[in-house]
């Protein structure tokens, strides 16, 4: 493709509306979750309303609650539908490169200095400054649901907006999604997250979703 071909934007907006997401009209659901690492399991239920505030019950430690209830929440919240110009009508999309990786973009405009890659009418690259700290995620592989596309296995790390360095452990991520009820709704069945501790040893920890049922 010539590069003065390129619309980044519209590039973009393709692979933006090509992400899976539930319909506005999803009550939520619910179920039993296990979270693990090393040799360490823990077991309780949990309720994600449609208001997707998690609710976790018979796990008494605060730190496993709080964990369990940000996968929860992180992985509901971008299965939120909103338009594209809802969200980017005030960003501008220029191209910084054209390679075997895909095609890579910065945002200039509302969201200025944010990045994107796309290829195969995906998002495959995200680097975005969210609360103060730059997160920069690799997707290596997808889940096509025939509804849209799932990342599956990726990498995340944070990155100081000031010193561009990164900041924080690289976590790698693989997800598991099942298809249940009758309105093809995909949910998160198990999320394993790898990363090596202080002490340079391999970690995992485990999240687990179980028995899900929709919330009527």
């Amino acid at each position: 493709m010539n590069l003065t071909e390129i619309n980044c934007k519209e590039l973009f907006k393709k692979a933006y509306n090509n992400r899976y997401t539930w319909n506005n009209n999803f009550s939520g659901y619910k179920g039993k979750c296990i979270f693990s690492v090393n040799s360490d399991n823990y077991e309780g239920d949990f309720v994600l309303g449609k208001d997707f505030k998690p609710e976790i019950q018979n796990i008494d430690d605060k730190k496993i609650v709080k964990s369990i209830s940000s996968q929860l929440f992180e992985v509901s919240i971008h299965r939120v539908k909103r338009d594209f110009e809802e969200i980017h009508s005030k960003n501008n999309f220029d191209l910084i490169k054209d390679s075997e990786s895909g095609i890579e973009m910065i945002v200039s405009g509302k969201s200025e200095g944010d990045k994107y890659r796309v290829k195969n009418n995906s998002i495959n690259m995200v680097y975005r400054k969210i609360h103060g700290i730059i997160i920069e995620i690799f997707v290596q592989e997808f889940l096509d649901t025939g509804n849209g596309l799932l990342s599956k296995k990726y990498t995340s790390q944070q990155i100081d907006p000031n010193t561009f360095k990164t900041n924080s452990l690289k976590l790698e991520y693989e997800d598991r999604f099942i298809n249940i009820g009758s309105q093809d709704i995909w949910i998160l069945n198990s999320r394993s997250i790898k990363y090596l501790n202080i002490n340079q040893e391999e970690e995992i920890q485990k999240f687990t979703f179980k028995d899900l049922s929709l919330l009527k």
